[in-house]
């Protein structure tokens, strides 16, 4: 991979994270209302799509190891 594309991926990382973040804060809030069960249960998916998506985009980052 070039400088670049590692570069590229890296601050998606950095979005992402902070968007892990969010969605916890927001759950969080959530939490206290039971009636927006609903909401906080779409956001969990949501912030567990993302977590994946940080999973794979730190896969590409790890340099293949020759066998």
């Amino acid at each position: 991979m070039e400088a670049i594309d590692l570069a590229t991926v890296a601050e998606r990382i950095a979005e992402l994270r902070r968007e892990h973040r969010a969605l916890d804060e927001r759950i969080l809030q959530l939490a206290a209302n039971p009636e927006d069960d609903l909401e906080a249960k779409r956001l969990k998916r949501r912030k567990l799509k993302v977590k994946d998506c940080i999973a794979k985009l730190e896969s590409l980052l790890i340099p293949d190891q020759p066998a």
